[in-house]
């Protein structure tokens, strides 16, 4: 493949995936202004969130099966084009049930564009070019986590958050009419029809589960029918030709602790991308923007050392990057924890974050890979999918295990401390999980 191509059709599939990712970090920072112009209340507020991580998770099998049968490019069309739509949908609320409901409809593209993004870039890249794409890929992932909470700082600093969706608009139009015009429309023989049954049921279960974690009513209830639905999921799709998600996917032990590691990894970062701003302004003071600059000292290394990443990609095995890229998070982490917020910002958090920063660019990218890794053309999207479905579960569940067992505490410096805690145990499990990725690495 020249090089052309790979500076075409890598952008169209990166600056997707960014944007997804950048709206759900973008509300954080946002959610304040969004309830006082729209006259919302908490719970309200909250669901502006939640139903875009129900959509989003809930779909993505679906969105990423879609694209191994009816075709990628047809797929991938069909999510930038409902993310647009809802981004301007969004943008245009007047009220509460609008900004929920077409943050919904926003969610279901990015359901699709998520998978589909990550398997149109195994059908167009091979060898050394594929491995630097997938750590670009893999960048993308914490990239678009944590300058989402940059942006939104900006945003909701100096302009209205309205523009935090607008700026998708013109945006994706441009990716619409670049992917019709420059990526190709690469067709393999799958005579297979859409699993309706795994389909349906996943959908249920995914919902369930996410509901049961980030809902407001009936948590315990909604988990209870969640694992039911997960089980008869799994029964349906080892008894029938067409799975939705093929379980030959966990067969491969580099994929399958790729899936595990990835989970816990997004989980940790994700949590500390979430409860670290709300301590630099209760503990320091700061201001929304403040917090959100504060995240500078991780998300420029984070971004460095990605690139620095995939030229290394070229020398080392993708394992050896994955050990050191977590080693150097749980340094971070663990820096975070012994130092402790009351010895300042720049030693007790801008510190921690230069090297959290610098293990996420080593991390992000050979987590994607193991996760794909030793997949055919039939099962890229299915591999895909189920990449994102734990990195969005993840993100999800771990960061509400860390609020649960942190609720209590009233105090905001010893709540910090109780949850860094957690992140460090909860940190070695995708150390763990990259040392055992090193033995099966082919």
């Amino acid at each position: 493949m020249d090089k052309k191509k790979f500076g075409i059709i890598l952008p169209i599939i990166l600056i997707s995936y960014f944007l997804i990712l950048l709206d759900n970090s973008v509300v954080f920072t946002s959610s304040v202004k969004i309830a006082s112009d729209l006259n919302l209340s908490t719970t309200e507020t909250s669901w502006i969130t939640n139903i875009y991580a129900l959509m989003f998770g809930g779909l993505l099998l679906i969105g990423g099966r879609a694209g191994d049968i009816f075709g990628r490019k047809k797929i991938f069309i069909i999510g930038l084009s409902v993310f647009t739509l809802g981004s301007l949908l969004v943008g245009s609320s007047v009220n509460g049930i609008m900004i929920i409901g077409m943050r919904a409809f926003q969610g279901i593209g990015s359901a699709i564009i998520a998978p589909t993004s990550l398997a149109l870039l195994l059908d167009n890249y091979s060898g050394n070019q594929r491995n630097k794409a997938i750590s670009y890929y893999g960048v993308t992932a914490g990239l678009g986590a944590s300058l989402g909470l940059v942006i939104g700082g900006l945003i909701a600093t100096f302009s209205s958050w309205r523009n935090g969706f607008y700026i998708n608009v013109p945006i994706g139009i441009i990716l619409i009419f670049m992917t019709i015009k420059f990526v190709p429309n690469l067709i393999f023989k799958n005579n297979q029809r859409l699993d309706v049954l795994g389909s349906i049921v996943s959908v249920i279960g995914l919902f369930v589960l996410v509901y049961s974690i980030n809902g407001n009513e009936y948590r315990m209830l909604a988990f209870i029918i969640a694992v039911i639905f997960i089980i008869l999921f799994l029964i349906i799709e080892h008894k029938i030709n067409n799975p939705i998600m093929p379980l030959e996917l966990f067969k491969d032990n580099q994929r399958l602790f790729a899936y595990i590691g990835r989970f816990f990894y997004i989980g940790v970062m994700f949590s500390f991308f979430f409860l670290v701003p709300q301590a630099l302004q209760n503990v320091y003071g700061f201001t929304p923007l403040m917090a959100a600059l504060g995240f500078l000292p991780e998300t420029v290394p984070q971004f460095i050392f990605g690139m620095v990443q995939s030229k290394m990609a070229e020398y080392f095995k993708n394992s050896s990057l994955l050990i050191l890229g977590t080693l150097i998070t749980i340094i971070g982490i663990l820096l975070a924890f012994i130092i402790g917020i009351k010895s300042g910002y720049w030693l007790g958090v801008a510190l921690p974050m230069l090297l959290i920063g610098i293990g996420q660019g080593f991390s992000f990218g050979p987590f994607t890979t193991a996760g794909v890794a030793n997949t055919n053309k039939n099962i890229a999207g299915a591999a895909s999918s189920t990449v994102n479905v734990f990195h969005q579960l993840g993100s999800s569940v771990v960061l509400s295990i860390i609020i649960a067992l942190s609720s209590n505490i009233e105090n905001v410096v010893n709540s910090y401390i109780y949850e860094i805690t957690i992140m460090c145990i909860l940190i070695f499990i995708p150390f763990i999980a990259a040392l055992i990725i090193k033995k099966y690495e082919k």
